[in-house]
């Protein structure tokens, strides 16, 4: 049996969750809904609004915020405004945001359903999560395309098709469009651009798309992940047998992580543990980040004047004086005026980022920060499984997620996320 046969049987096969996957794919639904309320709240979503509207003025599904749009206009926004604020969780091993592209793909393909029954709901979410997250484990090199698009998009596609009861034959169809579909450069990363959340944006409309057309009876090519002209030959080499020979073992939402901060994920192991020990310690003249080549390329770049948003969220130097200096990460503070502080920028110059001699290119973990000479071990970051965030924390990140949204016209998305997500109302 090939590993795409494989992938495509567990995606059709009937599955109970355990007690435990089910809870935290529950949990975990309500994370990204709730920091999706909040990036649809933000300066930059605002903006993507006005174009969404002029795509189409059809009822289908909801736009989180509020509102209404046709089905992949919806898929798009929501996909934006869950991951524009860095803030979605993600599959470290993987390097795949997955819950934001198979969530926001979901949620339109259960609104136009006019709702959805909540168990098959959350076994398709785990199970696109689950694809998604696996092609990331696959890779068997450094990234060149951005993985939460290019391996969202197929596990987002199939999670949709799962949910819309699509047969086994047509689901090999959804995996080749969603193959054909799939784009997204990790040079948006390079330049910090907010191309980045319109990735994963542009792979949740595209894997609605999929899944209609092949439901309008259109084909696919079958050998979208394999084939000399598939995914592992263009996109990034995979050695699928990583991730078949667990496949229905081990349910790869159970390993995800939930970011604490709004701000790239490779940033975290720094900014918790500053946090953990800020207070406690005298002034920190010397911060010296010792990390993988993965965490030096995605956010050790240079403090400017003219930083956006989008660069601030990636900007580790910058981040590490907002925690010192305000002991939390709010989006608010990506100002102009914060740029240029001076305190800031004395703080943020006393940080420096070495590469360690980690050989693995998708590697974020452990790290190490050495602070005025005194050395501390960063084995997992705050938020992942084995670091998991305490009551205390979870809450607080709430608090800023609808502080940050403002107000909404579904208080289910914060109170009762599954109903949010099944019963449209």
């Amino acid at each position: 049996m090939s590993h795409t046969a494989a992938i495509l049987d567990f995606a059709v096969a009937s599955h109970t969750l355990p007690p435990q996957v089910r809870a935290d794919a529950e949990h975990l639904l309500g994370d990204t809904l709730a920091v999706g309320a909040a990036g649809a709240n933000s300066p930059e979503a605002v903006k993507l609004l006005d174009v969404v509207r002029g795509w189409g003025t059809s009822t289908e599904a909801r736009l989180l915020g509020g509102g209404t749009a046709p089905a992949p206009s919806a898929a798009f926004f929501n996909g934006f405004a869950i991951h524009c604020l860095e803030w979605d969780a993600v599959h470290e091993p993987a390097v795949v945001h997955a819950l934001s592209v198979v969530t926001s793909a979901l949620l339109v393909a259960s609104d136009r359903a006019g709702g959805s029954n909540p168990e098959e709901f959350l076994n398709a979410l785990a199970v696109g999560v689950d694809v998604a997250s696996g092609l990331g484990l696959s890779a068997t090199g450094p990234m060149r395309f951005f993985r939460p698009a290019t391996a969202g998009v197929i596990g987002a596609a199939l999670a949709v098709a799962r949910l819309n009861g699509l047969t086994r034959d047509q689901m090999a169809d959804v995996l080749g469009l969603a193959y054909s579909f799939a784009g997204g450069t990790m040079q948006a990363h390079v330049e910090a651009s907010i191309a980045l959340p319109l990735q994963i944006a542009r792979a949740a409309q595209a894997a609605v798309q999929a899944v209609g057309l092949v439901k309008a009876g259109l084909s696919g090519p079958n050998d979208g992940l394999e084939g000399s002209f598939g995914y592992s030959a263009l996109i990034e080499p995979l050695d699928l047998a990583r991730y078949t020979c667990g496949l229905g073992k081990v349910w790869r939402i159970s390993e995800v992580s939930i970011k604490p901060f709004p701000s790239g994920r490779a940033s975290h192991g720094v900014l918790g543990t500053l946090d953990a020990i800020r207070g406690s310690q005298r002034p920190m003249n010397s911060i010296i980040a010792r990390v993988p080549p993965l965490v030096a390329r995605l956010v050790n770049r240079p403090m400017t004047d003219a930083m956006t948003p989008a660069y601030a969220r990636l900007c580790l130097p910058f981040l590490t004086a907002l925690m010192l200096r305000t002991g939390r990460i709010d989006p608010r503070r990506f100002t102009p005026a914060d740029f240029a502080n001076p305190l800031v920028r004395k703080i943020a110059a006393a940080i420096t980022i070495e590469v360690d001699g980690n050989t693995d290119a998708n590697a974020l973990s452990p790290q190490r920060l050495i602070i005025n000479g005194h050395m501390i071990e960063i084995a997992h970051t705050l938020g992942s499984p084995d670091a998991p965030m305490d009551a205390a924390q979870l809450a607080a990140k709430r608090d800023l997620c609808v502080v940050l949204a403002g107000i909404v016209p579904d208080r289910r998305v914060f109170d009762d996320p599954l109903a949010y997500a099944t019963d449209p109302r």
